[in-house]
């Protein structure tokens, strides 16, 4: 019973390929913002190297 009422109200009473379309795109979004934050630290790394003086 606890498992039916829980995604309603997170989904708000979407259809089933509704919720299975959102939960896929919620693991995207995740997945992208890891990768921009690691994009993000290489960036700052290379910035400090490059500003340091040999």
């Amino acid at each position: 019973m606890v498992s039916t009422i829980l995604p309603e109200r997170e989904y708000g009473g979407m259809d089933t390929s509704m919720m299975k379309r959102m939960k896929e795109l919620e693991q995207e979004n995740a997945r992208l913002k890891r990768m921009y934050a690691e994009e993000k630290l290489k960036a700052e790394i290379v910035t400090e190297a490059l500003e340091k003086k040999w």
